[in-house]
């Protein structure tokens, strides 16, 4: 595969571009906030321009310690973290990290977060006037940071008014990073998108803790984290095949995505992109290997350009409606 695309058996070359937010990935596949860094740690494993793009570690207003230790346990199929999103600040990001992300050609997406809605607003302000940042997502989803994050992410009007600061402070694609630890998403994200949002990505990590049966006391030092990892693939899932029918802006799947087959999930859900998240921390080139995946199954099932894949799986393709599904 180069530059995108993957030769069929006809010889001509199957297309894996997409359009995001007004912004053209050379291929679905972004690598997700917080399992990548900045791209300097796996830059040795393989060439980053493959990559859709790359969604850079939370970024906060200014520099934050993160939670006690320990931060991360393993869990059947996954991992539980309470990093509580550690970073140097904005102004690190703009100093020390963009100008390494420069060199590639490929999105650099960057996350951002804060403690209220002013700061909010700030972090996008000083990052809309770098050159080299091709969109942000902001995370109103993270379970581990008191005073933000999930207080956010769980009730429509707060998150609405997130992204309406953000929006008032950059005309840089906005993208709503949602938390799956709510009773109804599709609420969530149909008023984030009326508050602006030029893109939808879900699904952050599922609250959960692990307790030392022995010491008899949760193993996290902050008690609670969130849960990532395949165990949360088929949650994911559902989430993005429900809010994929439910706002017209465009959605990133995550969640769980350790293999191809598990992006063409996603993208057959709805999504127009996918991040891989987990699936780093225990294989460097994951990502690499979903992106060339996509590719043989595109060439496999005959099909000429990725977008024809998108919301395969949605109601209007398969001819039933979801209604009255709801009862499991």
């Amino acid at each position: 595969m180069v530059n995108g695309a993957a030769a069929n058996e006809g010889g001509r070359a199957a297309s894996l571009e997409v359009m995001l937010a007004g912004i053209r990935l050379k291929n679905p596949v972004l690598v997700a906030s917080g399992t990548f860094g900045y791209g300097r740690e796996y830059a040795g494993w393989y060439d980053l321009n493959r990559l859709g793009g790359i969604m850079v570690k939370g970024t906060t207003l200014h520099p934050r310690q993160g939670n006690p230790s320990p931060r991360l346990v393993e869990t059947p199929s996954g991992i539980l973290n309470a990093v509580g999103l550690q970073n140097p600040g904005v102004d690190a990001l703009i100093d020390g990290h963009l100008p390494f992300l420069r060199r590639f050609e490929l999105a650099v997406i960057a996350n951002i977060a804060g403690e209220s809605v002013e700061e909010y607003a700030e972090v996008a302000a000083k990052l809309d006037r770098e050159e080299g940042v091709s969109a942000l997502e902001v995370n109103i989803s993270c379970p581990n940071v008191r005073g933000g994050g999930l207080a956010f992410g769980t009730d429509p009007a707060t998150a609405a008014e997130v992204i309406r600061a953000v929006k008032r402070h950059t005309r840089l694609p906005v993208i709503a990073k949602l938390s799956p630890n709510v009773t109804d998403i599709v609420a969530i994200a149909r008023s984030v998108e009326e508050a602006g949002a030029d893109a939808i990505s879900l699904i952050n990590t599922l609250v959960g803790m692990a307790i030392d049966i022995r010491a008899r006391k949760p193993i996290l030092g902050n008690i609670m984290g969130g849960l990532s990892g395949p165990a949360v693939r088929p949650v994911a899932v559902r989430m993005v095949w429900q809010v994929a029918q439910a706002v017209k802006v465009p959605v990133i799947g995550m969640g769980g995505i350790m293999t191809a087959e598990d992006a063409l999930e996603f993208i057959m859900a709805g999504a127009t992109a996918v991040a891989v998240g987990t699936a780093n921390l225990v294989n460097p080139r994951a990502a690499l290997e979903v992106i060339d995946g996509l590719g043989a199954f595109m060439n496999e099932q005959g099909i000429g350009d990725i977008t024809e894949l998108i919301g395969a799986a949605l109601p209007e393709h398969i001819g039933r409606s979801w209604e009255g599904y709801d009862d499991y």
